[in-house]
């Protein structure tokens, strides 16, 4: 199971947090931190996988992450996710990003936020994985696209 997505640039701040385990404020706060601390600080040629830190169940969970441009996008999940399975996932999760924003970027997350919690929504919920196929996914974007534009025309 999922038990976090985060998504943070370069320096830290976090862009998109996602927790799908109940953790008080402060702790996930002090998650994120640890968790830009793990990542960061590993270089680019090495394995994108590595035990969860010691805030978010330590040898039990595992941190999965990609780094894109000024982006990290870290997905931490329990033994029963697949890490490949996770890597793939975060690839169509970020192709997806870029397919709605044309060249998706760290501006799109802070001015876009309710339309990627949206995409993500349709990707992972509560923690469970609910679409793989990006084409599926982007129809639905599209969709909500439509429905929201024609509520706004008959306003």
């Amino acid at each position: 199971m999922i038990k976090a997505i985060l998504i943070f640039n370069n320096h830290g701040k976090p862009r998109l947090i996602r927790f799908y385990q109940y953790f008080a404020e402060d702790m996930q706060q002090q998650i994120i931190r640890e968790t830009f601390h793990l990542v960061s600080k590993r270089d680019d040629n090495v394995c994108n996988f590595l035990e969860g830190g010691s805030l978010i169940g330590g040898s039990d969970y595992k941190l999965i992450y990609r780094h894109y441009a000024t982006l990290y996008f870290v997905f931490c999940v329990d033994s029963s996710e697949s890490e490949l399975g996770i890597l793939d996932l975060i690839q169509v999760f970020v192709e997806t990003l870029d397919k709605c924003f044309e060249n998706v970027c760290e501006l799109d997350l802070i001015f876009h936020m309710d339309k990627v919690h949206y995409i993500l929504q349709e990707v992972v919920m509560g923690g469970m994985v609910l679409e793989t196929n990006m084409n599926e996914i982007v129809a639905q974007v599209e969709l909500q696209n439509r429905m929201e534009k024609s509520e706004v025309s008959s306003h």
